[in-house]
Parts: C-alpha cells; structure tokens; sequence
C-alpha cells in the first residue's frame, strides 16, 4: 500500500525549512522531491505541516501488566503516537518487575502484541526495584533488553550499584539511573525551601538527588559503562555532569519536559499535579537544566509519562502519587516555549527528542527524512495555536497542569513502518 504526503515541509537545518512531497512503500520512503505524480493508495495534504523523522522517548511509564488502571500498553502507545513518537523506551516499574526472563519476554510480548509504536523495554537492575542482589543481567540482555533501570527508585547500595555497572559494561547495555538517596528523602513531598515551609509540606533535600549522583559518576568511571541520568533537575547534578563529560566518563543525562518550564515558586496550593519525583526545583535549578540542554551537558528531553488514575492525584500532595503524563503534550510544548520564542532552534528540538537518544541508545530509529529511511515519521502543525485539553488525552492519566495551556505544533499524523496510525481529527 503506498502513501503519498503532498506539501510537507522538512528542516534543512536550524529553522529554515522546504515543502516537499513524500511517497511510502513497504514501509519506507522510496521518493522524495519537490513534487511526485506517483500514483498511491493514499494521498495525504499535509498542507505545509512540518514532516520529521519519529520523535523517540527514552523514559515511559505504561503501567502494564499490574497497574492496567494508571495505562496500558495499548493507550500508552496511542498517546505516544498522538504525541508524534515513533519510538519509546518503556521503565520496568510493573507487577511483576522484569528483573527475569520469564517476566521481561511476557512484558515484551505485550509491548509487540498491543503497542502501536515501537516499544523496546528496560530490565530491571534487580528484584522488586529494591533488591540488593543484582538480577541476571546478561539473560536479560539476551531476551531483548534495551538497557537495565530500577526507576521508581534509587539503587542504595554501592556495591550493587558497582555489579550492576559492571555487567552492563561487558554486555555493552546502558544503565539508566533514578537517583535518589532515600535516607535524605525522608518522607517528603515537594523541594526542601521556602516554598515547601509556606505551604507547611515536607520537603526532599536537592542532595537526595546529586549526593547519588556524585557516587555513581566514581563508579561509571571506574567500570567505563554507559552511564545515563534519568530527569536530571538541580544545578549541582548539572554541574557533575558536565565536570564528568570533560573527565571522560560515558555519561548522558535527559531531562523532562515539566522541569524544563515549572519550578516551585509556581507551586501557589497544594495541588497534587505539580507533585512529580524529583520534585520541581528552583527557578535557579530551572535556568541550570536548561543551560546545560543549551550547551550539551544534558543529552536529550525525555518525558517521564506517569500516568495515574484520578483518584490518585486528587486532593494534596501528602498522599497522592507522584508524577505527570506528558507523551502527548511534549514537543508542542517545548516547540512553543522555546522554539518560538528563539531560545532554541527546530533542529536542536529534534536533535533533543529524536537524533541524541537514537545515537546514545544505538537504536534501530530513523533520523533524518531520506530515500530509503524506515517510514516512522510525524506531521506537526507548526502555524496553528491549540488549547491542551484532557478530554482529547489518548492516555488514560490526564494528571498534568499544563492542561488550559496555548500550544503550537499539534501532532497532524504519525507513521510507523509506514503504517498511519494516529490523524487527528479534522
């Protein structure tokens, strides 16, 4: 079945763009020019919406198997699909955590079964996310692994830590890090600071995140692993990024969307969608993230989408889940608030959302729009304002405050292996 996109703009670089027309076969693009007269099954006007290759998240919450209420395979992926992704790295948090082989290939089955993207799945460092007794990492990389996590929560101990490291370097996988000290947590709910004391709530310590950090960064460099910092969000995790970088330890880092454009000062009640683990920082800790996305200390943007059931996310902070979806609402989010307004360039967006993670994860993904690519690819509508709203969310979890927000570049069409699998509506 072919395909033929009309009028679609691509980037030749930074924002300078060109219309082109676009013919897909076999799940591939076989032309490309100013214009085509093929013939095709489908003709699609993309009336000068931008064309990129598929956007790619490394950091997903589909909740299934376990918490098919939060999300599911299937809805997740519909989400990431209206969200203009083609490819996602899904976080081993389920129940039954795939810390085996039995547990990740069923997981894995579900993700090819249900999943109208491309799904590639963690392993889980060890047991329970908890355990200190590192899992069978090598089975687990021989079952598909993309790469090994706990996320949801910080590896304790060193010495785990240090095998886990190990391991992961022979087989040649990288380990992705929640980072989070949870002797330093100790029960809280939201940043330790003046906002925390005025809305009387308890606070995490910023030294949660970066005291881990700063122990971890020894260990990849002793081992030489691929080390990958999952929503990096304080100034001084940024600051032993980038000294590691320039010491020569593989490490990258991602951060998301919500610590991109909120911090705490934006906290004014206790209103449990701004609680998220790590937690909003400061305004400081903001203008740090983004500094070091700006000058490549931090590799990529990565979403953390963690959706939860209503109920979770109702009342205050003490007591509700952590977390925010963010699949569906990401790029036009960072399109809006920096690609508009000059801070960023287009190609850096992509660069962020698409090429670094393709690069650092060495994934099987396409990164630039050429003759021959695979056909995972996304429309944006870059000229059109949209207000966010929960009743179109694909997701189940509608837990985020960036619903009522004005945004540019609504996802128009997603392809996978050149199959349509979201249009929006008309």
């Amino acid at each position: 079945m072919a395909v033929l996109i009309k009028n679609a703009r691509i980037l030749i670089r930074d924002n300078q763009t060109q219309l082109v027309d676009v013919l897909i076969e076999g799940g591939r693009v076989v032309a490309l020019a100013e214009t085509l007269q093929e013939t095709a099954d489908t003709v699609i006007n993309a009336d000068g919406a931008l064309l990129t290759p598929g956007l790619v998240d490394v950091h997903v919450h589909f909740r299934e198997p376990g918490f098919a209420y939060k999300e599911t395979i299937l809805t997740g992926s519909q989400a990431a699909a209206r969200g203009g992704f083609t490819t996602v790295l899904a976080m081993p948090n389920l129940n039954p955590v795939p810390a085996t082989v039995e547990a990740f290939k069923f997981v894995q089955a579900k993700n090819l079964e249900d999943g109208q993207v491309h799904i590639e799945q963690y392993g889980a460092i060890s047991a329970e996310l908890t355990s200190v007794e590192v899992s069978d990492l090598t089975a687990l990389a021989e079952a598909g692994a993309i790469a090994f996590s706990n996320d949801g929560k910080g590896v304790q101990k060193a010495s785990t830590m240090l095998l886990a490291m190990q391991t992961a370097a022979k087989l040649g996988k990288p380990l992705v890090a929640h980072l989070e000290d949870e002797s330093l947590v100790k029960g809280g709910v939201m940043n330790a600071g003046t906002q925390a004391q005025k809305l009387g709530l308890p606070g995490i310590e910023p030294l949660a995140e970066s005291a881990q950090l700063a122990r971890d960064l020894m260990l990849a460099y002793a081992t030489g692993v691929h080390y990958h910092v999952a929503h990096l969000s304080t100034k001084e995790s940024v600051a032993l990024v980038r000294l590691a970088k320039a010491q020569g330890v593989n490490v990258t880092a991602e951060v998301s969307p919500h610590h991109l454009l909120l911090d705490e000062s934006m906290i004014t009640a206790d209103n449990a969608l701004f609680k998220m683990n790590p937690p909003l920082r400061t305004a400081t800790d903001r203008a740090a993230v983004l500094a070091g996305l700006l000058d490549g200390t931090i590799d990529m943007i990565a979403t953390d989408h963690a959706p939860h059931s209503e109920s979770e996310k109702q009342g205050g902070f003490v007591g509700a889940a952590f977390g925010i979806t963010g699949i569906e609402t990401s790029f036009q989010l960072m399109y809006t608030k920096f690609v508009k307004t000059g801070i960023a360039t287009l190609e850096q967006l992509l660069n962020w959302m698409n090429r670094n993670a393709i690069d650092s994860f060495n994934l099987n993904a396409p990164s630039q729009i050429m003759v021959g690519m695979i056909a995972d690819l996304a429309l944006f509508d870059l000229e059109h304002a949209h207000e966010i709203k929960a009743d179109e969310f694909l997701s189940k979890g509608k837990n985020t405050p960036f619903i009522g927000s004005e945004v540019y570049g609504m996802t128009k069409a997603t392809f996978v292996n050149g199959q349509l699998v979201y249009q929006a509506k008309k």
